[in-house]
């Protein structure tokens, strides 16, 4: 077994757009637990709230994102292969995107439950990512 992590599971629907290489979002794609906008010669990918994405843009979700507890430290070996083998194996397709200080791992919405249960019997702890509790 790989080394024990705590995923934070983010409820607000995510989106994975495409535009054409070199253009801007029309729309105000700062929003949603996860924001990422990456720019290559062939396209222009947005990962932003689901809701926010425009009607005709191409896109993929409601995702739910998983945010693996850190800040990661960057010599660590293997965090994603050990948490994405077992989901490949159950045909869970992913979108695995980085920050400086973690990894986010987004699972269709349909399938995030899977994953999630997937984790939990690998040894990993799965939380949402905002507790809820009575007063302070």
């Amino acid at each position: 077994m790989s080394l024990a992590m705590h995923l934070m599971r983010h409820e607000a629907p995510i989106a994975f757009a495409r535009l054409a290489a070199g253009e801007e979002p029309a729309w105000d794609w700062r929003t949603g637990p996860l924001t990422s906008i990456t720019y290559t010669d062939s396209e222009t990918s947005v990962v932003c709230a689901f809701d926010a994405v425009p009607a005709g843009v191409v896109k993929q979700g409601p995702l739910v994102g998983f945010e693996i507890a850190g800040p990661l430290d960057f010599t660590m070996v293997g965090v994603l292969s050990g948490l994405l083998e077992p989901l490949a194996r159950q045909g869970i397709s992913i979108l695995a995107l980085s920050t400086y200080d973690t990894d986010w791992i987004l699972v269709e919405a349909d399938r995030s439950d899977d994953a999630a249960a997937i984790w939990k019997r690998g040894g990993h702890t799965v939380a949402p990512a905002r507790l809820s509790g009575g007063a302070a």
